[in-house]
C-alpha cells in the first residue's frame, strides 16, 4: 500500500463513509460541527485557530480551501469569517453530514483526492488541514506539491497530523501506550483488513525529517512547527490522546508553512 495512492484512497473513502455516523456521535460536539457558524478545531488538544491565529488574518477577499474537510466545520468557520472557501473530502458520507449546514453555497464542499486538488493554480491565500487526509495519503509529498501549486506567493498552508514519535507507541490512552514498541524509522503504512484480507483503513507514516523534506521539497517554507501541549484540567480522551500520554509527550504536530513571494 506504501506506493499504491489509488488504493489507499479507495480504502479511506470506504473507510469514512461507512464511519461516519459512529465518528459523529463521539466527535461533532467537540468539533463544533453542528454550531451555526462552525468550529475551527486543529487537534484533539483543543487548539483552536480563534485563538491561535495560525492562518493570519482571515476574512471577506479571502479564498480558502480546506483538504479532507469531513463535515466541513473548519470550512463553516472560514466561511463565518467572511472567507469564500472551497471544502475538500474523498468521503461522500463526511461531506453529506455537513451539507445541511451549509448557507449560501459557502463553503463550496467536493469530493476528491488530496493528491490532486481540483483547483486553479494560485487561487488561494490559505490552504489548511486538520487531520484531514494527509496520514491517510499514500504520497503526502504530493499533497505539499498541491498545496504549493494552489497557493499564490506569500499564502499560508498550515496542517495538523498525529505528531511522528507517536507512530513508536500503541494507540492505547492507558499505561500500554506509554512504551514504545515499534520504530519510529519503520514507514510501513498500517493496515486494517477484513475477514477476507482485504484492506478496511490505511494510515501513513513519515518522521518529523520527512514532513520537513516534503515541505521544503515543493518550495514552501517552514514558518514554525507546534506541539500542543496538554491542556491543564482537560480530561477528554480521544483515541490514543489522553492526559495521561499528553503529559509525558506530544500528540500533534502543526507545521505553519508560506510559499514565498
Amino acid at each position: 500500500m506504501r506506493r499504491d495512492s489509488a488504493g489507499s484512497e479507495a480504502t479511506n473513502r470506504s473507510w469514512w463513509d461507512s464511519d461516519a455516523e459512529a465518528y459523529h456521535a463521539e466527535h461533532a460536539a467537540f468539533l463544533g460541527v453542528d454550531a451555526a457558524d462552525g468550529e475551527f478545531v486543529w487537534c484533539p488538544e483543543g487548539v483552536r485557530e480563534s485563538d491561535a491565529g495560525l492562518l493570519g488574518t482571515v476574512g471577506p477577499g479571502t479564498v480558502a480551501v480546506e483538504i479532507g474537510c469531513g463535515s466541513a466545520p473548519c470550512a463553516r468557520w472560514l466561511a463565518a469569517q467572511g472567507a469564500t472557501v472551497v471544502g475538500i473530502d474523498i468521503s461522500a458520507g463526511m461531506l453529506r453530514r455537513g451539507m445541511p449546514h451549509v448557507r449560501g453555497g459557502n463553503p463550496l464542499l467536493v469530493q476528491a483526492g488530496a493528491e490532486n486538488l481540483p483547483v486553479a493554480d494560485g487561487a488561494a491565500d490559505v490552504v489548511c488541514s486538520a487531520f484531514g487526509a494527509i496520514p491517510f495519503v499514500a504520497d503526502s509529498a504530493r499533497v505539499m506539491t498541491e498545496a504549493h501549486r494552489v497557493l499564490r506567493p506569500g499564502g499560508r498552508f498550515v496542517f495538523s497530523v498525529n505528531h511522528p514519535m507517536r507512530w513508536m507507541f500503541l494507540d492505547d490512552p492507558g499505561p500500554d501506550g506509554l512504551v514504545a514498541t515499534l520504530s519510529y524509522f519503520d514507514r510501513s503504512p498500517y493496515v486494517e483488513t477484513d475477514d477476507a484480507g482485504l484492506p478496511t483503513y490505511v494510515e501513513h507514516h513519515r518522521t518529523m525529517g520527512d514532513r520537513i523534506r516534503e515541505i521544503v521539497g515543493a518550495g514552501l517554507q517552514v514558518v514554525d512547527v507546534i506541539e500542543p501541549e496538554w491542556p491543564e484540567g482537560f480530561t477528554r480522551e480521544w483515541g490514543q490522546w489522553s492526559p495521561l500520554r499528553g503529559e509525558m509527550f506530544p500528540g500533534t504536530a502543526i507545521f505553519v508553512c508560506v510559499k514565498p513571494h
